[in-house]
């Protein structure tokens, strides 16, 4: 399944545009879990001309990584 949020915006607004599109696709389609997730960005200078992040020492960033989110202690207790 795709998710596809068309238009240059901030990355608050992209996170809020990516809340409100997962939220309709757990109400209208039922989906509760999801295997894994990438998401691609292109990140631009706020006039529509891409950049390219890089790193301190000036190599570019192409992936970064995160793992899944830990289980709080109130959802294991189920608080």
């Amino acid at each position: 399944m795709k998710i596809r949020i068309k238009g240059e915006m901030t990355l608050s607004q992209l996170r809020q545009a990516l809340v409100e599109q997962l939220m309709e696709i757990e109400e209208n389609y039922v989906i509760r879990y999801s295997l894994d997730a990438t998401l691609y960005i292109r990140p631009t200078n706020g006039f529509g001309d891409c950049v390219t992040p890089v790193y301190p020492n000036g190599k570019e960033v192409k992936v970064v990584y995160a793992t899944s989110p830990y289980r709080s202690i109130a959802d294991f207790y189920g608080v």
